[in-house]
């Protein structure tokens, strides 16, 4: 399981500290989703040896609405092992969730964003992902949490209807902000989710890693299709 962290200068602990509360914790690794702007410049392969768990690149492109999330794209989708957009609007939710080249919809009913079944259909058609964040449960107080789990509700119906691929996270922007997978389980069944759903969400953070690395490999010519012994020897 994985956790997708915010680290500094976006967030407030380094990638080293992200990674060493996940091995703690129980983590198999952690997804750095920070802005392209704010890029914490980490050595992905000494964090991994120092502390023992997977440390995958990823970027989150934020705009104010589809036309300048839709420029950065190509670039991060060449640069980084997972690309996310950010939600907030029904417009915004709708573009990343139609868009290919994107791995997940990230706090999709943040702010004003929504979700209905016309974004819950495309997701699922274009095999992007929906970030069930759990940051505002965890971490708000009256009326923002109860929106939060309303929106969290509403969500996971759709999901659960169009089955449409999803991911979980606290989204932590320190490492003090960190649960261990067992509470994100505990914290999931206390508002109506299944623990089972709540792993496989942690869980598919490095299955979309794992794809995608073998996608940006040599090795990958397409879905299905990629070099053998024989065509590398030629």
């Amino acid at each position: 399981m994985y956790e997708a962290v915010t680290a500094t200068p976006d967030g407030e602990s380094t990638v080293r500290r992200f990674a060493a509360t996940a091995a703690r914790q129980g983590f198999d690794g952690v997804v750095v989703r920070n802005t392209e702007e704010a890029d914490p410049a980490f050595d992905a392969t000494a964090v991994r040896e120092a502390h023992d768990v997977d440390v995958v690149d990823a970027t989150e492109v934020v705009a104010d609405d589809p036309t300048g999330a839709s420029g950065p794209l190509s670039e991060a989708r060449r640069a980084h092992t997972v690309l996310c957009v950010r939600g907030g609007t029904p417009k915004l939710n709708r573009f990343a969730a139609e868009e290919e080249r994107v791995d997940v919809l990230t706090k999709p009913m943040a702010g004003r964003g929504d979700v209905n079944h016309v974004i819950a259909r495309a997701a699922a058609d274009h095999d992007v992902r929906v970030e069930f964040d759990l940051g505002d449960v965890l971490r708000a107080s009256g009326g923002p949490r109860v929106q939060a789990l309303r929106g969290l509700r509403k969500l996971r119906e759709l999901v659960e209807q169009y089955d449409v691929p999803y991911v979980v996270s606290g989204s932590p922007r320190s490492h003090l902000q960190m649960r261990a997978p067992r509470e994100l389980r505990a914290l999931g069944e206390a508002i109506g989710f299944d623990a089972a759903a709540i792993e496989a969400g942690l869980a598919e953070w490095g299955v979309l890693a794992e794809r995608n690395r073998r996608r940006r490999s040599a090795d990958f010519i397409a879905p299905g299709l990629e070099r053998g012994r024989h065509d590398t020897e030629r």
